[in-house]
Order: C-alpha cells, then structure tokens, then sequence
C-alpha cells in the first residue's frame, strides 16, 4: 500500500516528534510533508484499485463536523486564531481519513497497530527514565506554566539556578532532565510535542497498552507474552511516574475491560484489585490536588457558562482560553464550550461510533469460525477506546491528534472487516442519534449541577 510511508511518517510525528530532538529537523515541514505524502499514497491506491472507496461509518459525520468546524472558524473563531485552529482542523481530518480509508486490511491494520504500541512504549521508557533522572536548571515560561529546554547546569534547588550562568530576568525552576532534553514539571514526567502534558501522557501509553494486549492475543506467542508483560509493567510505571489520578483510570478501564469480557463482573473486582498499588503509589494528593481538582471545577463551570451564552456557535473554535485562564480540562465540555450544541453533537456522534464499530464486532463475530483476528482488534480497539472516554473526562482532547488517530484506527477496523465481509454493516439509528442529544444535554446539566455544588 502506497499510503503506508505517509502513516508511519504522521505516527512518527506525532509520538516521537523528531524535529524537537534534532535540531536541523527543526525547520522540515514533517507534518505537511506526510499529510501529501499519505493522501497522494491513498490516491494511488484507490487508481491501482489496491484499496476500495468503501465509506466507514465515522465519516459523513466526520465531513459534517469538519464544515462546522469551517463555519465557526470563520463566523466566530478571533481572527488572530483563525490560520492556527484553521490547520489543525485539516490535520485531523486527514488523520482521521488516511487511516480510517486507507487502511483495509488487517495485515495493515497490524503493522500500523505494532507501531503505535512501539511508539506507546517509547514514550513511557522516556517517561520512567526521566522519572529518576538527575535534576537540571530550566527557564520557566510563566504565562504557559510550563518549562523550555534545560540550560545545562546542574541543580537541586530552584535558587541554584539564579547564580552564575542564568539569564538576566528569567525565572528558572529545577526540574529532572531526561533523555532528548525531554524535563518534568513540577517533577511529573512527560514527554514532548502534544505529549508534554503529564496527563496527556499518561492517557496516550494506557490506550495503547490496550493494542500490546491485542498484539499478544493475535499472536500467541512466548516473545510477545514476555513483551505484554514488560510493556505493562513499563506503561504502569510511567503512569505512576506522572502523578496523573485521570491516567490511573484509564489503565483501570482498559485492563478492566479485558476482566469484564473474560470474568464477567468478578473480573471487575479483579481488576480493582491489581489495579490498587498503583492507586495508592501514583498520583498527587493533599493541597496540590485539591487546587488542581478545584481548577478543573472552575474550567468546567466556565464551559457551561460560555455554552449558555453561545449554545449555536459556542465562543470559536481555540478561543476557550480567551474567556478563561485554564483550557477546559474535559473534552465533553470544550466541545459545546467553542462549537455550540451543534458541533458537540457531531463529535459525540463520531465518539459513539469509535466505540459501536468495536462493540459490534465482538458481538457479531464471536462465534464465526475464521474470525479470531477481528475479535482480537475489536477487543483491542474497544478496551482503548473504554480508556479513551475515561480520560478525556478530564482532559481537551476534543481535537487532540491522539484521539483522532484512535478514530481512524477504529474506522480502519471496519474497512478491513468489510473487505472480509462485505455485507458486515455498522450504522446509527434514530432512535441513537435522539439518545446522544438527549445525552449531550443531560451531561451539560449535570455538570453545572455539580460545579454549582462546588461553589463554582
């Protein structure tokens, strides 16, 4: 498949982000770069009839939030934000797309799903490297709350760094420097790019410890056995090492998921209690966390309010933050927040179906002799994305490329289904589509219930 180099070019963007590691990458294009090189690929594959237009899903819904998108970007988005908001909504669709399109087989779906676990696992290694690193001086960037690359000079304080060396005017912290000049904050690990949130991190290398535990299923093997175990202590560990509480639910419900299919109700339990000593070590407790819980209130009560006062278009897409100093800490609410209830809509729309392609499958192909590969991906897919709707509770991953990928992975699982099984179909009723309104609404509600109950 000509659309192959292109994909595995986006990944490698994404999770690794190279050109933040070498500096004479720094100016390349990658991401524009393998976006042509993935679509031109796709194109070729469709002339040379490698691939078929066959339709996922996901992707009317897709189109038909990528205008809206358009519509809100150039009605009420600032124009100061417009280009940037105005790329990323490109790019997300034509993640979303190459993958969910252009991958139709599971030889394929497999390749792209070793290298997103590859990937998953990287990170987390940096993560727990990091993670006991020695410490080095950083110059903090006070209006992002965030850190730029070490200086270089050793320290164990933050008072250290204000000596010899430093930079007139700068306020520098003391921050553990692991590898690529990858640092923490406030001691969480993490690692670069749109990763460089502890909480994003943790989300990221939990979901694909979902596709390790379908890697392993799908092969059977002593080698990927011995792997399924390391990678889950290692990605357990990183989750720990981020102090991330959102993350340790994610691992909690894609390891519960695989409990709840195999033991039913007592495999939840199981799952709970394998899942305590990483509860109990990881993260953050006392007045730090419950600052960080009340910001998280205060962020949400803000959405709601912005949606209350913009329920058609919302505030603009990427203009949440010119209303409030925190970004919005929940994807469910940054949804409506900037695209109004219309927007929300459709992205909970592609959301549900993310999760009904692989629910359906391990339904309809439980008992079909010959189908152990699509169970296997489907269970892979459907305990992902069980993480995936757990941690973007707290987190803005409304348009956050991780999530799209996921999207296009679980699109990619059906048109390789499909191309077995032409008859195989996955569609959302009605009687769904009034579900998720009434839904979206409900969840609105409740939301301003409970920040109104915490005083916000």
């Amino acid at each position: 498949m000509f659309a192959i180099p292109g994909i595995l070019g986006l990944l490698t963007f994404i999770y690794v982000r190279p050109q933040e590691i070498v500096d004479a990458l720094a100016k390349i294009p990658f991401l524009y770069l393998f976006l042509a090189l993935a679509a031109l690929g796709y194109a070729v594959d469709l002339r040379l009839r490698i691939t078929r237009p066959v339709a996922t899903p996901q992707l009317p819904w897709v189109v038909l939030f990528l205008l809206w998108q358009i519509v809100n970007l150039v009605v009420v988005t600032p124009p100061e934000l417009f280009m940037l908001q105005f790329i990323n909504t490109g790019v997300t669709f034509v993640l979303f797309f190459v993958l969910a399109q252009g991958i139709q087989t599971f030889k394929v779906l497999q390749l792209v799903g070793a290298v997103v676990i590859g990937f998953s696992l990287f990170v987390a290694a940096v993560g727990v490297h990091q993670g006991y690193a020695p410490t080095g001086c950083v110059v903090l960037d006070p209006a992002e709350r965030d850190s730029t690359d070490p200086d270089g000079r050793p320290c164990e304080t933050a008072e250290q760094c204000y000596g010899q060396g430093a930079e007139p005017g700068a306020e520098y912290g003391c921050e553990r420097v692991g590898l690529f000049r990858t640092t923490t904050i406030e001691d969480r690990v993490r690692y670069r790019g749109v990763l460089k949130d502890p909480n994003d991190l943790a989300l990221t290398v939990s979901v694909g410890f979902a596709l390790l535990i379908g890697l392993a299923s799908a092969r059977r093997k002593p080698g990927t056995y011995a792997l399924l175990v390391a990678g889950g202590v290692l990605t357990a560990w990183c989750v720990v090492l981020t102090k991330s509480r959102g993350g340790q639910l994610v691992f909690l419900a894609v390891v519960g998921v695989y409990f709840l299919k195999r033991m039913g109700w007592r495999g939840i339990l199981l799952a709970m209690m394998l899942a305590a000593p990483l509860l109990l070590k990881g993260g953050r407790s006392g007045a730090e966390a419950s600052q960080s819980a009340n910001e998280r209130y205060e962020a949400w009560a803000a959405g709601v309010a912005m949606f209350r006062n913009h329920p058609l278009m919302g505030v603009g897409k990427g203009a949440f933050g010119e209303y409030h100093y925190l970004t919005a800490h929940n994807a469910y609410v940054l949804a409506p927040a900037e695209l109004g209830f219309p927007g929300m809509f459709l992205w909970t729309v592609i959301l549900y179906l993310s999760i009904k392609i692989p629910l359906q499958a391990v339904r309809d192909f439980a008992r079909v002799p010959g189908a152990r590969v699509a169970r296997v991906w489907s269970m892979a897919l459907l305990a992902a994305m069980a993480g995936m709707c757990v941690g973007i509770l707290f987190l803005s991953f409304t348009y956050h490329y991780v999530l799209w990928i996921y999207f296009g992975l679980c699109g990619a699982l059906y048109s390789s289904i499909h191309s077995h099984a032409p008859t195989w179909r996955v569609r959302v009723t009605g009687a769904e589509l009034a579900a998720i309104a009434l839904g979206d609404l409900a969840f609105l509600g409740l939301v301003e219930v409970v920040t109104r109950l915490k005083g916000f």
